[in-house]
């Protein structure tokens, strides 16, 4: 491989909010969803050439980071993204929760599948909206939709939207077309608007193939807003920068609104700069990261079951975020996750936090280098005395 990902940087002290957020600094975190590699270095040449120049003052956002944006999905996943259809805002938690203020009033409800990602509930919650939750059905340790209680709950004329997470995050689930297919043909037949998340959509293994749901048709493009964002996949998101993209104009002109009555219409110089470098030059970088992490989650398997059989470990197809069923120990999420901060200054997360649903798992982190996750999951075995 020509990128060292096996190399272990240090991050304790630089004001990470993974590393250095526990009081105790021999603390393991494999919490957060940031990874612990540097990013593709045509990312940091492009941030020293800004850096150099000395003077960071408001950003005009060119006509080149549109053209980026567009040839990266364009080649990589056959969609072609019109710039018109384009606001670019500092993050994608922004992004949702803007599409909500701007789709929604308060006391409107919003659906969700759940386990899912946490900033959902909190995004509708801050937005005065009802969370609505399907859950998804887990079985054979992997994770389906269940399209009948999801057509149930989309009938109901206060569900406005639909929050997609695609790939989804915690369940590790690469959506195929299909089930984006009839998902989509629901919301339509009930008028609720799909607002995709798509924030780790490079970040799929051998096999598996992310479809944009934008993409599946002109129906789904004029009614579906997507979220994305090179954040997650290069390992930038303190650079602020994310994209919504809405082809229907009058829903693209009311989260114009929102975004600036949120005050999230500005993003900064490193940002712009990143994109254009990532989504340019970084696809090669990228390839090899994919390979990295599927390695990991491999080596992750074999470790769980050699020395954890009794914790099965959901089948991960995309995200490096490893959701491992710990039921068979008859304790909550919670207390697991306590249980192994406290005894091997372990950090993991608790999967109570994606919503009811997620009671019973925890949440690993295998995007770092695989010493790291090794040591991590051998303070995992001894903490719960396998």
């Amino acid at each position: 491989m020509r990128y060292n990902f096996d190399e272990r940087i240090p991050r304790r002290g630089t004001n990470s909010y993974k590393w250095d957020s526990a009081a105790d600094a021999d603390v393991l975190p494999l919490w957060v969803a940031d990874m612990d590699f540097r990013t593709a270095p045509a990312v940091v040449e492009a941030l020293k050439r800004r850096v150099e120049h000395g003077i960071f003052g408001y950003v005009r956002v060119p006509d080149a980071y549109y053209e980026s944006l567009s040839r990266w999905f364009g080649r990589r996943h056959g969609w072609e993204i019109d710039r018109e259809w384009v606001i670019y805002t500092s993050g994608v938690v922004p992004a949702l929760s803007a599409t909500i203020k701007a789709m929604t009033v308060p006391g409107d409800k919003v659906l969700v599948q759940t386990p899912v990602y946490n900033c959902f509930f909190s995004s509708i919650r801050n937005n005065g909206c009802e969370t609505v939750a399907s859950p998804l059905i887990y079985e054979d340790g992997t994770y389906r939709m269940d399209f009948d209680d999801l057509e149930r709950k989309a009938a109901d004329p206060k569900v406005k939207l639909l929050l997609l997470c695609n790939p989804h995050n915690p369940a590790g689930r690469v959506w195929r077309r299909e089930e984006l297919l009839r998902l989509g043909e629901i919301c339509l037949r009930h008028n609720v608007l799909v607002v995709a998340d798509e924030i780790h959509c490079e970040l799929t293994f051998p096999g598996y193939t992310y479809t944009p749901f934008a993409s599946i048709s002109q129906e789904f493009l004029m009614h579906s807003v997507t979220c994305n964002s090179p954040s997650k996949s290069f390992n930038m998101a303190g650079l602020q920068i994310a994209n919504i993209v809405a082809a229907d104009a009058d829903v693209r002109r009311k989260i114009d609104r929102a975004i600036n009555d949120n005050e999230v219409c500005d993003v900064n110089p490193f940002g712009v700069e990143a994109l254009m470098a990532a989504y340019n030059e970084g696809g090669e970088w990228l390839d090899e990261l994919n390979h990295y992490l599927f390695a990991n989650y491999t080596y992750l398997r074999a470790y769980f079951d050699k020395y954890m059989p009794q914790l099965p470990v959901t089948k991960l197809e995309g995200t490096y975020l490893v959701w491992v069923d710990c039921s068979a120990l008859r304790i909550s999420s919670v207390e697991i996750v306590d249980l192994l901060l406290k005894k091997e200054k372990l950090w993991l997360n608790e999967g109570t936090m994606y919503g009811e649903a997620g009671e019973g798992f925890v949440r690993i982190n295998i995007a770092c280098p695989r010493q790291v996750m090794l040591e991590g999951l051998e303070k995992m075995r001894k903490g719960l005395r396998f």
